[in-house]
């Protein structure tokens, strides 16, 4: 937890001094709320995805914008990405050193991350209180707890097992997405768009294993 509150605090710091001294010539920043729910799942290299999981996303997102149809779009959330895969020698299960005997493992994940993404928004130009919009970036997820339930067969190994010291604290991924804002009075306008989080980093601290996670978010906010 104290990683996590370093993180949070220089994060939030950093932003606020960001806002600070940022010159927006009468462009602006946005600050609003999010919640969206995703639809997430695993991939492992040694093994193979065997069904989604449906997650959630809730915190604060804000746009820096630079220039008339541009911004700097971030946003810090707490995120939970589930899915569910098959897997051989799987710990803490099992041994990975004898290989000669290979066990596969059902295996069904739920991990929750704080989430700092780091994008680029390209806007059209508003017509009648709405505008479009594309983004990408960079997703960066850092680790707040991770379970996981195991079976080999139709016997349990594992319910609801905390498996965070096998889960790496951080995960990188991208994110290309697009959507819609409309406004609905003042400044005030309501966000509604779809992305894509590619995660590229293995999530498992096995060295022996290389899994990856990735979801699709439907997202919707509030601007004020």
């Amino acid at each position: 937890m104290k990683k996590i509150a370093i993180i949070l605090v220089v994060s939030l710091i950093g932003l606020s001094s960001w806002a600070q001294n940022f010159n927006p010539q009468n462009f602006g920043f946005r600050l609003g709320l999010t919640a969206t729910p995703t639809i997430g799942w695993i991939k492992p290299e040694q093994g193979k995805t065997d069904g989604i999981g449906l997650g959630f996303s809730y915190g604060i997102m804000g746009d820096f914008n630079f220039a008339p149809n541009y911004s700097f779009s971030t946003a810090l959330t707490v995120t939970t990405i589930n899915g569910k895969s098959t897997e051989v020698n799987v710990l803490p299960y099992s041994s990975t050193s004898n290989t000669t005997i290979p066990v596969a493992y059902d295996l069904k994940y739920r991990l929750q991350y704080i989430e700092l993404p780091l994008t680029i928004k390209l806007k059209t130009v508003k017509e009648a209180g709405k505008r479009w919009y594309g983004q990408f970036g960079l997703s960066n997820s850092f680790m707040i707890g991770a379970k996981q339930d195991a079976m080999n067969g139709n016997t349990t190994i594992a319910d609801n097992q905390n498996i965070a010291d096998y889960i790496k604290f951080y995960r990188a991924g991208l994110i290309i997405g697009g959507g819609g804002e409309f406004d609905i009075s003042g400044n005030t306008s309501i966000l509604a768009g779809l992305s894509f989080n590619n995660g590229f980093t293995n999530i498992v601290t096995d060295k022996n294993r290389n899994v990856k996670n990735h979801f699709i978010a439907l997202n919707f906010g509030l601007f004020f």
